[in-house]
């Protein structure tokens, strides 16, 4: 009788500790990832964190940090949705995801914004940077100003799009800093980021963040990859009242990134479901 009252109270125990204090560290699979970051918007409290202060190159999530500063323009009036932007030689000579194989004279701002966060385009980010800036390198130091402006303090940027360059570095608590200040002070930037596909001149360009096509809360944010870091992913996600936002960095490829994003965010949004029915059952 007393040994079976010892497993009642053992199992009662076992069921009463949060799943934070014994599974965190089995939600992802560390050694598929070189960091990640999940934070609870509401009160900023982190939920999981591994080499959040890890140094690596951060690919296209620069282009949040673009994305950041051309609606910062339009909100302060020096730019507007429906200017028509120049596309230059040298943006459609850029490398990579392109949309533009020629100079163009005028695509709106509102277009290439489309571009830039649903396709990840590096030609739009050059035609956005030497739109607001006047050049790509005046545009860069207004990255590395903003950047500082608002704590990123592990990073450095050396263009707008994320091409591989030694010299950029930043950390997943970095970019976590960014997506936040980008999500709360331009909340309408996610109706263009959630957006399956951009349709354009007859053609469909598919969201490359395909955790918006999934039917899982997710409404962006923005991938990366270059061959020196590995596959980024930012996510966010809104269930109810609460918003996650998820960073998994230099995964191994596109499928093992995903997958871990997505088992972070189940993982967070599971800790909130529990610590609201413990909540409940203390009132």
């Amino acid at each position: 009788m007393v040994h079976f009252k010892k497993i009642t109270v053992l199992l009662f125990l076992l069921i009463c500790i949060p799943v934070s204090s014994f599974a965190a560290d089995k939600i992802i699979d560390r050694a598929n990832v070189k960091a990640a970051l999940l934070v609870d918007l509401e009160g900023g409290k982190v939920l999981y964190r591994y080499n959040e202060h890890a140094s690596i190159q951060p690919a296209s999530l620069s282009k949040i940090l673009t994305l950041y500063l051309v609606n910062e323009d339009v909100r302060d009036g020096k730019v507007k949705y429906s200017d028509l932007v120049r596309i230059s030689t040298k943006a459609a000579k850029t490398n990579g995801s392109k949309i533009f194989h020629d100079q163009v004279n005028g695509v709106l701002l509102e277009d290439l914004i489309k571009f830039m966060a649903i396709f990840s385009s590096n030609d739009a980010t050059i035609a956005v940077a030497e739109h607001l800036a006047g050049s790509v390198e005046k545009f860069v130091v207004r990255m590395n100003e903003k950047a500082k402006e608002i704590g990123m303090k592990q990073s450095y940027f050396a263009n707008p799009h994320g091409l591989p360059d030694r010299r950029q570095r930043t950390t997943a608590q970095d970019i976590y800093i960014l997506s936040r200040q980008y999500i709360e002070r331009f909340p309408d930037s996610l109706k263009i980021h959630s957006l399956p596909y951009f349709h354009y001149n007859a053609v469909d360009y598919k969201n490359r963040n395909t955790l918006v096509q999934e039917n899982i809360d997710v409404d962006g944010l923005k991938t990366g990859y270059v061959r020196a870091a590995g596959y980024h992913l930012v996510a966010t996600a809104k269930r109810g009242d609460r918003r996650l936002i998820a960073i998994v960095l230099g995964a191994k490829n596109s499928r093992v990134r995903d997958e871990e994003t997505k088992n972070l965010l189940e993982y967070g949004f599971r800790l909130i479901d529990t610590d609201n029915r413990d909540s409940m059952i203390g009132a």
